[in-house]
């Protein structure tokens, strides 16, 4: 069943709960108000009868009914009983002699104990009424048939029900038109979605100028959209850097092999070819490394996060980042440490930020002049902020973008050994532990990286 369907059940359900509960609340009310007029009219006659019954007494029965007879014509199969207050009849008067009716004792005797009653006979009303004359204390009960309020009912009953026949057909063209109104912009995202694919993804949906959920429903997609182009973008460009930096090696070492079987050689060009070979696999063996570190930080239900010391992992770093170089130099400078050792914590893999901050640092040692790399570790409440400098070219605002993309190689680093991996695979990795990377260079300070990470304290 489609949403337009159901709109229109919905709607069409709704206004026929409506007008099947407005048509019986009028329908009631006006019974009501026909049995109320109606008990008036037999009240008002009952008081008249007995009225003329205490005045002319029993012997006036002749005339009692001549006058009963004259007025019947505004009510409807009447029928009039006199009873004394010991259930014998005084006065008998029916309009025709199929009106007859009896009561019973108890009928009687609660007419006298409340004064009053009404009630029915059958389908005519009726109303009894104790009266306490000067002559004797009486009951009367007067009953008639109320054929026009009964008729005005019927006819009402009638109205009411064609009305909700028309109102229910009327509901649901309403609601079809209404429905198809509210769902023509759903429709309109569809048919826009569906022409879009993986190499259609500039495409947007019209949002339209609203502010309403099918608005925000359209920016969103449209944002994914963005972030999906973003990704396929990213991953094409990674795929083709890739498939191109493991092909130089493989491509130098089979060129390597073919010349060096063209003829016979001395073990010392063999050995240089070894050399080389070998050169081009650790090159190789570097490369594929880096990319499973980068594949591995895309998944994030495989690593594993734990509450760890910063300061251990940076000072782990600064060993190990002067252990690939005689020239490295790393200096370390620690704020004054908190009270709290919690202060010191953060939460996440050991492993991993040990490989993002060595990659931010070995960068500084490699393309400084003085092959140094300034390492500050603030605290605070809720976040550790280590700060990377170096004295190396200055990086240009409109290249910083860059220099987290897979494989991007600054001009003024292309004569550095690398593959352009390792700022990506940090800016994943900060990323992976919910915190930020930030580049700020400029001739004064050098150039900064500076990460920022909440403090463990923060998942608690």
């Amino acid at each position: 069943m489609t949403i337009r369907t159901k709109i229109t059940l919905l709607f069409s359900i709704l206004v026929t709960v409506l007008l099947l509960a407005t048509s019986f609340s009028v329908y009631y009310f006006s019974a009501l108000e026909r049995s109320s007029v109606f008990k008036q009219r037999l009240s008002g006659r009952a008081h008249n009868a007995s009225q003329l019954f205490s005045i002319l007494g029993d012997t006036s029965q002749a005339l009692l009914k001549k006058i009963d007879a004259s007025n019947a014509r505004f009510f409807s199969r009447k029928s009039i009983r006199i009873f004394s207050v010991d259930k014998k009849p005084l006065y008998v008067f029916n309009t025709n002699p199929e009106d007859e009716f009896t009561v019973g004792n108890d009928v009687i005797n609660t007419i006298i104990s409340k004064n009053e009653l009404s009630f029915k006979i059958g389908d005519r009303d009726a109303f009894g009424q104790y009266v306490k004359s000067v002559r004797q204390p009486i009951v009367i009960i007067v009953t008639a048939y109320d054929a026009d309020g009964h008729k005005w009912l019927s006819d009402l009953k009638k109205i009411l029900a064609l009305t909700m026949v028309a109102g229910i057909l009327f509901s649901i063209l309403i609601g079809s038109v209404f429905s198809k109104q509210l769902v023509k912009p759903i429709s309109n995202i569809i048919e826009e979605v569906d022409n879009i694919s993986t190499h259609n993804l500039s495409q947007r949906i019209d949002a339209g100028s609203g502010q309403d959920e099918l608005f925000q429903l359209a920016r969103t997609f449209n944002e994914l959209l963005d972030r999906m182009q973003e990704s396929f973008t990213i991953q094409r460009r990674f795929i083709s850097n890739a498939s191109h930096e493991l092909s130089t090696p493989l491509t130098s070492i089979s060129s390597q092999l073919e010349v060096a079987l063209q003829k016979p050689r001395s073990d010392e060009e063999y050995r240089k070819v070894m050399l080389s070979i070998q050169e081009d696999v650790q090159q190789m063996r570097h490369l594929t490394k880096s990319l499973l570190e980068i594949a591995k930080t895309g998944h994030k239900g495989s690593i594993e996060l734990d509450e760890i010391r910063l300061d251990e992992v940076v000072l782990k770093v600064t060993g190990s980042v002067q252990k690939l170089s005689s020239v490295y130099q790393v200096q370390l400078n620690f704020e004054e440490f908190p009270d709290d050792e919690s202060k010191c914590m953060v939460f996440g893999n050991a492993d991993l930020l040990f490989s993002a901050l060595k990659n931010i640092v070995e960068n500084g040692c490699k393309y400084s002049p003085d092959h140094t790399s300034h390492v500050q570790l603030k605290f605070t409440d809720k976040e550790l902020i280590t700060e990377i400098s170096n004295r190396g070219d200055i990086i240009a605002q409109e290249e910083i973008e860059h220099i987290f993309l897979p494989f991007y190689r600054s001009p003024h680093s292309a004569h550095q050994k690398g593959f352009g991996l390792g700022l990506a695979l940090a800016k994943r990795i900060i990323s992976l532990h919910k915190g930020q990377l930030e580049v700020n260079s400029n001739e004064k300070d050098g150039t900064i990286f500076r990460v920022i990470l909440p403090a463990a304290a923060q998942f608690r």
